[in-house]
């Protein structure tokens, strides 16, 4: 008997998935595992062999999650193994992401790798966001973003219970990690390691006369206050809009420590999915002889 006993299926919705999940389902079988996938993308996507489910029953039966898609879904999946901390498997489909491990040919070795022990596991952190009896929890980053027609997002960062430094921009955003080299990155952010843990703060178009980013350590309290002066603002989650601010809110932002986990199989390293995510080459050398 392998390790497994149960495999989850989260689904990008505008991928062609079939032939992989084909690979899956008849992997599954002939070890007698159970595939399950969330209902409504088991019927989208004429998934055979795929028992539906709802979220909640996905993360907790699932011995491990499998993410078809690229980074977007592996968040997705992430979230919905945040309760029971079930470890994620990212099956690489298109464009090469950070968070992937595998690519469709390699996918049916990797499940055996998995069911036979041979696999460590990479935790990452998570981000707790809370505002006004709101809550939602981010692997990537959230980010205070300006609406429209209703003025700059002018945000009070206080630190420890201190008011440390004022960002007036078009947004600003709180990053894990894993989400430096996405939105964070895209605004000027440096990347950061998957192994340290913290927070870091980029201000996205900043318009003050401070506009570095910021590095936080886990132990660090970071409250956002909405000044007065700012506009109102979306709140997003990875992406996803949670909530609208308006002047005078605070925002408490906490680390949670491990809160996915990653299947890693030895095959590559961050810095070497970095480097081929960002097209990186190794600066030519002149030849001095």
């Amino acid at each position: 008997m392998g390790v497994i006993g149960a495999v989850g299926l989260v689904l990008h919705p505008g991928r062609r998935c079939a032939p992989v999940v084909d690979t899956i389902t008849g992997w599954a079988r002939e070890r007698g595992v159970t595939v399950l996938g969330l209902d409504h993308e088991v019927v989208a996507l004429e998934c055979h062999g795929v028992a539906g489910t709802d979220a909640a029953t996905l993360g907790a039966r699932a011995d491990v999650l499998i993410s078809l898609g690229g980074d977007g879904t592996m968040l997705r999946a992430m979230r919905l193994a945040y309760d029971a901390r079930t470890p994620v498997l990212g099956v690489n489909l298109g464009r090469l992401g950070f968070l992937a491990e595998v690519d469709v040919p390699e996918l049916a070795e990797a499940l055996s790798a998995i069911d036979e022990n041979r696999f460590t596991v990479e935790a990452r952190s998570g981000l707790l966001a809370s505002s006004a009896g709101c809550s939602a929890v981010a692997f990537n980053d959230i980010a205070l973003v300006r609406v429209p027609g209703h003025g700059m997002s002018n945000v009070q960062l206080h630190v420890d219970g201190q008011p440390f430094v004022r960002y007036s921009a078009d947004a600003v955003v709180v990053a894990t990690p894993t989400g430096s080299t996405a939105y964070s990155f895209s605004a000027g952010g440096p990347i950061v390691s998957p192994r340290a843990e913290g927070l870091l703060v980029t201000p996205v178009a900043p318009h003050s006369a401070f506009n570095r980013a910021l590095f936080l350590s886990t132990g660090e309290k970071l409250v956002l206050e909405v000044l007065r002066s700012s506009g109102e603002l979306a709140v997003e989650a990875d992406g996803r809009l949670i909530a609208h601010t308006h002047p005078g809110d605070l925002i408490d932002t906490t680390v949670v420590s491990a809160a996915a986990r990653v299947i890693r199989l030895g095959r590559t390293t961050f810095y070497q999915r970095a480097q081929r995510r960002l097209r990186l080459t190794n600066p030519l050398e002149a030849d001095a002889d």
